[in-house]
């Protein structure tokens, strides 16, 4: 293992090429509220939602103004962006399986690499065996990194020192789940929860996120697999909530004790719960590619769960509700929007999950595991789709009404996209934060600018 730090000139920066004005720009907003971070999967909260203005309304023709480019390795991993940093991690391919797997620290502003720590990995057993998978979490002078093969790491971020780390399977006797691990680590107070599926009853440990102790275990571990989705923490019944949707149960625990409040049984086919749970007032929604989706109702006075309705499908072809891959889902004033098994958008009826309709046209292509990730922007959603395209939209009961989109970044994944139009994927979430849209693929990682000021005459 090796940590390298860099000085000023230590990185390498690609100068972004200056673009004309679009007339199609429009500023969104006349007072910019202050600039926001994205320090963990899905931004702050782990909510899907970002609330910056200042931002433009549509792309300009001509494409967005990179700020900057740097090289990396491959790796599925979107960044993390906090306190004028981003986090990334990816991996190098040596002999056989094994190889190197890194997480990078790059100046936000400029691009230019401050430290980089790598560690060996060996991706043996391991599907989709490109690189990373989890999103790094970043918490005040640390940052929590997960590599794919188990690896987990606590970092200071001012060196790029390792305070304290973890291996899923040497430390917790965890086994390699075939796609690897892929939750990233959460902070709740001084408690870093993780999904390692150790033995015994270690499916969820919780550990101090200072140290590195065990302060909790919980969940069998031998029953079903830990899956690919990521834990959230939320408020209701009167308490905090550590939610774990796992390969056969959605899991309520008390992020203090692990304590299970609740636990409903879902058995998801290939061990496949992907998607991350969403909530919504009192509703919970989970959304898997093969068994469709289940909405919950919260108890306001205890912590519990009932059962709404469920789909009655368990084909990835014959859908009935939502059957969600990778994109969780959005709830908003009684619909349910989600992107389904071959890429079709879907609105649903949150009550009874009757489908209203479908379009193909934020995915372009009808293929399986054809997928975009989905963020809230005041009254719109900036899709991402993984043909490396950003677009702006708005939903509706009525249609999904499409308002710009622009090409972002390459599609370079080849691995189970051979029979896409574009010969490759781009599987990553970006981080939205500070005006700019941060993303990568299996080559680079780069800064474009959202804001509306960088787009204005003269500029």
């Amino acid at each position: 293992m090796s940590c390298r730090l860099f000085g000023a000139v230590g990185g390498t920066r690609h100068a972004g090429l200056a673009l004309r004005l679009a007339t199609s720009v429009v500023v969104l907003g006349c007072i910019p509220l202050p600039a926001d971070d994205w320090p963990e999967w899905r931004g702050r909260g782990r909510l899907g939602v970002w609330n910056e203005t200042g931002i433009v309304e549509a792309f300009p023709a001509e494409g967005l103004r990179i700020r900057w480019r740097v090289p990396i390795h491959a790796g599925y991993a979107g960044p993390a962006v906090a306190d004028g940093r981003v986090f990334v991690t990816d991996f190098q391919a040596g002999a056989g399986a094994k190889g190197t797997e890194r997480v990078l620290c790059l100046n936000e502003k400029t691009g230019v690499v401050q430290w980089v720590h790598e560690w060996p990995a060996d991706y043996r057993g391991l599907d989709y065996a490109l690189g990373p998978r989890a999103t790094p979490t970043v918490d005040g002078d640390r940052v929590y990194v997960l590599g794919a093969a188990g690896d987990l790491l606590c970092i200071q971020i001012a060196t790029g020192e390792v305070l304290w780390k973890k291996n899923y399977l040497a430390d917790h006797d965890a086994e390699l789940p075939a796609w690897g691990f892929t939750s990233a680590p959460l902070v709740g107070g001084s408690l870093l929860f993780a999904v390692p599926s150790g033995r015994p009853d270690a499916k969820v440990i919780a550990f101090d996120k200072l140290t590195g102790r065990e302060v909790w275990r919980s969940l069998d571990s031998t029953e079903a697999e830990p899956g690919y989705s990521q834990p959230t923490l939320i408020e209701a019944g009167g308490v905090r909530q550590l939610l774990v949707w796992h390969a056969g149960a959605l899991a309520s625990l008390d992020p203090s004790t692990g304590k299970v409040y609740w636990e409903r049984p879902f058995k998801i086919r290939m061990n496949t719960p992907i998607a991350t749970p969403l909530r919504a007032g009192s509703h919970l929604l989970v959304s898997a590619f093969f068994n469709g989706s289940r909405l919950y109702r919260l108890h306001d006075n205890e912590p519990d769960a009932s059962l709404v309705w469920q789909g009655t499908s368990d084909s990835a072809v014959k859908t009935d509700t939502l059957h969600s891959l990778m994109a969780t889902p959005i709830i908003e004033g009684g619909y349910i929007y989600g992107i389904d098994s071959f890429g079709q958008l879907r609105c649903l009826r949150l009550d009874s999950g009757e489908r209203v309709w479908e379009t193909q046209q934020a995915t372009v292509e009808k293929k399986r595991n054809v997928s975009a990730f989905i963020v809230r922007h005041g009254s719109r959603y900036i899709f991402h789709n993984d043909r490396g395209e950003l677009i702006v939209a708005r939903l509706s009961p009525r249609d999904y009404e499409e308002l710009s989109r622009t090409k972002l970044i390459e599609p370079t994944t080849t691995l189970g996209a051979s029979r896409r139009e574009l010969g490759a994927v781009n599987w990553v979430h970006p981080a939205f934060a500070n005006r700019h849209v941060i993303i990568r693929n299996d080559r680079e990682i780069l800064s474009a600018s959202l804001a509306a000021a960088d787009y204005a005459k003269g500029n």
